[in-house]
């Protein structure tokens, strides 16, 4: 596996740095992150640079996980790059919404380095 940009959109900086770390755990050697703090600030990250991977949290103020796919869908931003939610829900509500809004999948927190093996690698392998 090549170099994989990765844009992690959480409002939690603590978050952002465990996903990354999760990705590097994972088997991720080669790893270029973008950082967002918001679905808005995530959307003016895909304007600038081209990425490999998208994970979002789903619960973030101004504009959640689920409105951020749904605007990278109607901006046309980061066509056939894969998105994974991240999720604090047990509720399956919102992990519906997201694969309809065209996430391609999702992890739990608190999650493991093997969870994001199991989950997003296989995404980056078929993209």
């Amino acid at each position: 596996m090549g170099e994989v940009r990765a844009l992690i959109v959480d409002d939690s900086s603590v978050m952002r740095k465990i996903v990354e770390r999760s990705l590097r755990q994972a088997g991720v050697e080669s790893l270029v992150v973008f950082e967002a703090g918001s679905g808005a600030e995530g959307l003016e990250v895909l304007k600038s640079k081209s990425v490999d991977l998208i994970l979002s949290d789903i619960n973030m103020p101004s504009m959640d996980g689920l409105e951020f796919v749904r605007q990278i869908r109607l901006q046309q931003l980061a066509s056939g790059v894969p998105i994974v939610m991240i999720t604090t829900e047990s509720s399956e509500e919102h992990v519906k919404q997201a694969i309809l809004a065209g996430a391609k999948g999702y992890i739990r927190k608190p999650f493991t380095a093997d969870q994001v093996k199991q989950r997003v690698l296989p995404l980056l392998s078929a993209a």
